[in-house]
């Protein structure tokens, strides 16, 4: 099982992650994308990425705003694994010309 992050980890963590915030104990950003098909091009590449990691976030869309939320539920906070997929994320969402 992941090992959950002290409070140290997670800071750290969130100095390397773009516009990342910690709410209610998970990795949460939201990402504007230019339009709502950009924005579920967004979501299906993080999808694919999950699925290679498998590892798989909490995701809301709305119209061209989508929210990630990564935690892992088994382990009862964020961990390695979480900071891994907001980094992929991160990524993502500067290809799909997020604004």
């Amino acid at each position: 099982m992941a090992q959950v992050l002290d409070d140290a980890g997670v800071s750290a963590a969130l100095a390397g992650l773009d516009g990342w915030t910690v709410t209610d104990g998970a990795l949460v950003r939201t990402v504007q994308f230019p339009d709502f098909p950009a924005a579920i091009g967004g979501v299906a590449a993080v999808a694919a990425t999950a699925e290679e990691l498998n590892h798989h976030p909490d995701i809301d869309i709305r119209w061209r705003s989508v929210t990630f939320r990564c935690v892992t539920h088994s382990a009862g906070g964020i961990t390695d694994l979480d900071v891994t997929l907001a980094l992929a994320i991160d990524g993502i969402a500067g290809e799909v010309s997020a604004v």
